[in-house]
């Protein structure tokens, strides 16, 4: 059976939840990393919708949302426990955090990325937006290691992009701001292995002339 192909975009916060997905549930997978101004006539044929990430099973099936992606991996395989398979009532809970995530602070964190490189006077505005949800995550962390306990979760590895984004788009202001439990955090995932496997960097590639294939089998997460 072939491994499934990943076509994906490595500084994607997107793509990056997907690919720690995967990775976390030990699946082997084909990595396809592309140029969204030249996307692959394969990839288009699969879904016109032109997006990463991308998951193509053999049988033609795909999975085009990054959630998604990371459920079915660790459904398949959760070797660390991210879905905290022994607290059952977590996950409900895991499912709404990741939620206010994607739908709200997502939202405000396009705004502030925007107005900030376009100098925009706004961007203050939409800064505050997005610190609603930091921190209510500060205060999470300031309760227990992980933001749903003392162990990692599936909540931590999918929210992590989107803080590393907003992390980038006022450095200097991060480094100065008052998250002392959110900057460990942040800290302590970067240096899990397999976060820096996730963001190794490999050559675009091209149909028919090259491909990146990921076997990650034997990396360990941290504790």
């Amino acid at each position: 059976m072939s491994s499934p192909i990943l076509y994906t975009l490595r500084q994607c916060p997107y793509a990056i939840r997907a690919r720690l997905g995967l990775l976390l549930a030990e699946i082997n997978f084909e990595q396809r990393d592309i140029d969204l101004r030249q996307k692959p006539t394969d990839m288009l044929a699969i879904s016109n919708k032109g997006t990463v990430p991308l998951l193509v099973f053999e049988n033609g099936d795909y999975i085009d949302e990054s959630l998604e992606v990371m459920i079915w991996a660790l459904n398949n395989n959760d070797p660390h426990d991210l879905l905290l398979s022994q607290k059952p009532h977590y996950f409900p809970e895991m499912l709404s955090l990741i939620a206010r995530n994607d739908y709200k602070y997502i939202t405000a964190l396009e705004h502030y990325k925007a107005d900030t490189r376009y100098h925009n006077p706004e961007a203050p505005v939409y800064r505050k937006l997005c610190e609603s949800f930091l921190f209510d995550l500060e205060n999470r962390l300031s309760q227990h290691k992980y933001l749903m306990a003392d162990q990692l979760s599936l909540a931590d590895y999918a929210i992590l992009p989107f803080i590393r984004q907003f992390s980038h788009v006022e450095r200097q202001w991060f480094r100065e701001a008052d998250y002392p439990n959110l900057k460990q955090w942040l800290s302590d995932l970067y240096q899990d292995p397999i976060f820096s496997k996730a963001m190794t960097k490999y050559p675009l590639w091209e149909s028919c002339t090259n491909t990146q294939t990921a076997q990650h089998n034997d990396l360990t997460v941290i504790s």
